[in-house]
């Protein structure tokens, strides 16, 4: 059991390290999206710094990598302990680990919003519908990206115990992942109190000169 645990939490952090946004902008655009903007290595100060043409890539690098770290937790889960569920969040909280804090990028990664998005979705789809209900209403009538993002996943702890069958572990595991979003989020949650966070704005292109100031 306990080795299980740990080669779960081993192999999905390793992928999680697979962060979407600096690849693509290394890769494909040969830059650092992380020298612009707020610095961050997620899909908001990707598409800010650089616009939505390759902003698939990141979707579906950080998607991708977070349904298989998911899906392997939880077969290793499942055949050992016969719990799929707890195989999941396992995953989920290694592969968050690995996006916000990737060794093959000097630990410096994203907020993990849209990787624990997919980890709600792979788990139950009312505790998604919840989550991305929360982040839709709030990002769309604010326009603030991170307001939504921080409520989203401070209601997943609280939908699993609910709607989950009131799984203490599992609680608890949910309450994990929302802890290191909410964490890596202390930045904008100080400048949404000041009323200095930035909003979202649509565009296609790279906005003229960049968008350096404070981002989600």
């Amino acid at each position: 059991m306990v080795f299980t645990v740990a080669l779960t939490l081993l192999v999905s952090y390793l992928l999680g390290c697979f962060n979407g946004s600096v690849m693509t902008s290394h890769f494909i655009i040969r830059d650092d999206v992380r020298q612009h903007g707020s610095g961050n290595a997620g899909l908001t100060n990707f598409y800010r710094t650089y616009g939505a043409r390759y902003a698939l890539c990141v979707i579906v690098c950080d998607m991708g990598k977070t349904v298989l770290a998911c899906l392997i937790g939880g077969y290793l889960m499942h055949w050992v302990v016969g719990d799929w569920t707890l195989g999941l969040l396992i995953a989920g909280i290694g592969c968050e680990l690995g996006h916000m804090f990737p060794v093959f990028f000097g630990l410096r990664g994203g907020k993990g919003i849209l990787s624990g998005g997919v980890l709600v979705l792979l788990l139950d789809w009312r505790v998604a519908l919840i989550a991305w209900g929360l982040f839709a209403v709030l990002w769309l009538t604010t326009r603030y990206v991170s307001l939504g993002s921080i409520a989203a996943t401070a209601s997943m702890p609280v939908s699993v115990f609910l709607l989950m069958g009131h799984n203490w572990l599992y609680t608890a595991l949910s309450a994990a992942v929302a802890a290191l979003v909410i964490w890596c989020h202390r930045g904008n949650i100080q400048r949404l109190l000041s009323g200095t966070e930035k909003k979202f704005h649509w565009h296609v292109d790279a906005p003229a000169g960049g968008e350096d100031g404070p981002q989600a």
